[in-house]
């Protein structure tokens, strides 16, 4: 099978696809045949090995996982002798980051509890772009954030990957949806169903004791500009953003107004609770542009670009 290898870490241009042996499923694994796989964030952490803090985890001096990727949809071909959920012939969805990653290649094994029946009325494409974006949505919203019914949300940085999910998911969970984006992004917010969209290059959203919960996706501004619009217990999750945002996030607590740190963690329960929402109407994937598995090295530079109203998607 062909796969994309790195035995550095690097620029995109590290990547090197390879002929290598087809993977085979142990007892309790499923071999999957992949048709799409999108790109997140750790993606690019695990390819630079940055920040260095990462290097602990994928490896100090080059990539312990050879095989990057951790998005997938596919089709089961093949099942060890212990696993009970799945069937040759199901389409399936997945997040592999817990399980060693592997999604950029042709076939992948991977423990039954990394992936989820496909949602019946998603391509293969539309699924691929689900795992880690939309369930590190859910769970800052709803684990981390412990939004409730008729709560005022903030989505800044609602264009992206994860923020796009946010505004559906938050919605879905019944709350009063405000989403902070650029111009250009102004019209597809509003069609994810927003009940009020800030184009930030235009108007604030820094009205003040406003908000129950804040979710911050890659943002850059001071801690302190959230903290302001924040009723007073209402929190801030912050999922991603810029070093010196992160290091204001771990010290601004103030009062009963909280500040959160969030990284997503893989968990087949919340991959279920997604397929729900997606096959239910709620949920869509918004994907900004499509590639081959042979323009994968230029998805991955598009992509750092930063630019991406919705996923990067790459289908084989």
């Amino acid at each position: 099978m062909k796969a994309y290898i790195s035995n550095q870490y690097g620029s995109p241009d590290v990547l090197e696809l390879k002929e290598v042996e087809r993977p085979n499923c142990n007892d309790n694994q499923v071999l999957v045949k992949v048709h799409a796989t999108s790109i997140n964030y750790g993606n690019i952490v695990l390819l630079r090995g940055k920040p260095f803090a990462a290097r602990f985890v994928f490896g100090l001096t080059k990539p312990k996982f050879k095989i990057p990727g951790g998005d997938i949809a596919g089709t089961v071909v093949a099942i060890g002798k212990n696993v009970k959920q799945f069937q040759v012939g199901d389409e399936v969805f997945g997040d592999l980051s817990s399980s060693g990653w592997g999604g950029f290649a042709e076939f992948v094994a991977v423990p039954e509890n990394a992936i989820s029946l496909k949602p019946k009325n998603s391509t293969f494409e539309e699924a691929a772009a689900l795992p880690m974006a939309a369930t590190t949505a859910l769970q800052a919203l709803r684990q981390k954030g412990n939004i409730k019914e008729g709560q005022k949300v903030l989505i800044y940085g609602a264009s992206g990957g994860v923020g796009t999910y946010a505004v559906q998911i938050a919605k879905a969970l019944g709350a009063e949806v405000t989403a902070v984006c650029s111009t250009r992004n102004v019209e597809i917010i509003k069609s994810l169903g927003a009940d009020h969209v800030i184009d930030y290059k235009k108007e604030s959203f820094s009205e003040e004791n406003t908000y129950d919960l804040i979710l911050g996706v890659n943002g850059y501004l001071p801690i302190g500009v959230y903290l302001k619009a924040l009723k007073t217990s209402g929190k801030f999750i912050h999922v991603g953003g810029s070093p010196k945002q992160m290091s204001q996030a771990i010290f601004r607590s103030i009062g009963n107004k909280k500040v959160s740190i969030f990284l997503q963690s893989h968990k087949q329960e919340d991959l279920n609770f997604i397929k729900n929402l997606f096959e239910a109407g709620q949920l869509k994937s918004v994907i900004d542009q499509r590639f081959t598995f042979q323009e994968l090295k230029e998805a991955m530079k598009y992509f750092e670009e930063g630019h991406a109203q919705g996923k990067v998607l790459i289908t084989l």
